[in-house]
């Protein structure tokens, strides 16, 4: 077999615009190692036909951008116009789009090759990717541990070298966790940075789609093309640039601000002693580094669990049995196809928060619960800002824990929120974040840490996240280290 997506981006460029291989050659490969790695779970449908045929029309032609060929592959809550869309749920098992993800089709035009649809936490409601469906996905560095959720087949598929490239999504913190648990690079941009238009509403407040990949430039990368106005979704702003603009410029002088709710008792202390090992390198580069208190933060899980549990209640309400997807059968009226179809096509873990958000939602509650929630979200916002204000960026740890045994806390519904205690503040204030790796544990399983930034700021977080990705040199991913 070719180890040719062992290669950098840039060296894969050069090979196919000298015609020394094949995009065929690339695609052929990931098909062969999604084979030979399928005990990972990290697909729930291939597109094995379309991209082979794909592949040979591109091969006739001149490669003409930086991602030309490359194969990608989707999460499964992002639109396919003709490859099936599940949400990894039952309720839209064989459900077909009939339209691409605006995202998709800035991929589509860029004429990478969508390989396939990645597994997830079902309509990624989970932590750990292990309510999906069709079952949890398996850690590439201990498939006895969970990938982190919910995006945790777009995680999994990158780190064991599958694709080069995924795309998730991050509703409260999504794309960061399982990142940190599988050894990657994913961010989370800006609210508003990339159109929701075509992904499986979550949270819609708080749902953002994003790049996943092996090292920081190759991310800065895919996001460069995902950025394109979209005039469908009306949070989407009109923001393109190079992110890549700043990678490898000096870092001397940026101040950066810590948290101090982030380094607290409950973080596992090899997580912490990572982060601590990283703050001394950006010292010695001559960065000033200091700890703050910032208010509100320690109501993040209860402020996460009404605005999104509540919006998700909302959202999910269209699936009844009559528009598309799943419908139940021997009802015996509109009340029973109701009930039966949403008892019978939805998870455990979807009906408890379905459940939870239509309680928070109902009546009164609507104001006792969310109404106060949004104020408190808003202070916890400005909060955040007033810091970035000040300081260039905000640093972290990105999980408090290492990854768990598939299955130890899959009846535990608190524990899948607890595990995205550092991570929802991002989705509330609608800032960017990233998280990438910084090292390793005593068991050998990767360490991730978060960097946040300005609103619109990610060309920044790229810049330090590269410095640090650089300084440590880790071999984490397939192509990890060939970063240009």
């Amino acid at each position: 077999m070719s180890k040719y997506l062992d290669l950098s981006l840039k060296e894969i460029h050069e090979l196919l615009k000298s015609k020394k291989i094949k995009i065929i050659d690339l695609v052929l490969e990931s098909f062969e190692r999604i084979e030979e790695n399928k005990d990972l779970n990290a697909f729930i449908t291939l597109n094995k036909e379309e991209a082979i045929k794909k592949a040979n029309e591109l091969d006739l032609m001149e490669v003409d951008n930086l991602l030309f060929g490359l194969p990608i592959a989707i999460k499964d809550n992002i639109l396919t116009k003709d490859l099936k869309t599940t949400a990894a749920s039952k309720m839209l098992e064989n459900f077909m789009p009939v339209l691409d993800a605006h995202v998709v089709s800035l991929i589509k035009e860029k004429n990478m090759i969508i390989v396939g649809k990645l597994n997830l936490d079902e309509f990624a409601m989970g932590g750990a990717n292990e309510t999906s469906y069709f079952g949890p996905v398996k850690n590439p560095h201990n498939k006895k541990l969970v990938a982190g959720g919910s995006s945790g087949g777009s995680a999994a598929a990158v780190a064991a070298g599958l694709v080069p490239f995924a795309l998730g999504s991050d509703t409260g913190g999504s794309i960061r966790l399982p990142s940190s648990y599988c050894g990657i690079v994913g961010l989370k941009p800006t609210y508003g940075r990339i159109s929701r238009n075509g992904l499986i509403a979550f949270a819609s407040s708080l749902d953002q789609i994003g790049p996943m990949t092996r090292n920081v430039y190759e991310n800065a990368c895919l996001l460069n093309i995902l950025c394109k106005k979209d005039n469908l979704d009306l949070t989407n702003v009109d923001n393109e640039e190079d992110f890549t603009k700043l990678i490898g410029t000096e870092i001397k002088g940026l101040k950066i601000a810590i948290p101090n709710y982030y380094m607290n008792d409950s973080l596992n202390i090899e997580i912490k002693n990572k982060v601590l090992e990283v703050v001394s390198l950006l010292e010695e580069k001559g960065v000033t580094i200091n700890y703050v208190d910032i208010p509100y933060l320690d109501y993040t899980v209860p402020l996460y669990q009404v605005i999104a549990l509540g919006e998700a209640s909302s959202n999910l309400a269209r699936y009844d049995g009559i528009k598309y997807g799943f419908n139940a059968e021997n009802y015996l009226n509109y009340e029973d196809l109701y009930r039966k179809t949403r008892s019978e096509g939805f998870g455990a873990e979807v009906k408890r928060r379905i459940m939870v958000g239509s309680y928070l939602l109902s009546g009164k509650n609507a104001k006792e619960y969310y109404t106060k929630a949004l104020i408190i979200r808003n202070n916890m916002k400005l909060e955040l800002e007033k810091v970035l204000k000040e300081y260039d960026l905000i640093i972290g740890p990105t999980t408090c824990t290492l990854p768990k045994e598939i299955g130890i806390n899959l009846n535990d519904p608190l524990k899948s929120f607890l595990d995205d205690v550092f991570l929802i503040p991002a989705n509330m204030s609608g800032l960017p974040c990233m998280s990438l790796p910084v090292g390793f544990s005593k068991d050998n399983l990767p360490i991730g840490m978060q960097i946040m930034g300005q609103r619109f700021g990610e060309a920044s977080i790229y810049k330090l996240a590269y410095e640090i990705e650089q300084s440590l040199n880790l071999d984490l991913a397939r192509g990890g280290k060939n970063y240009e």
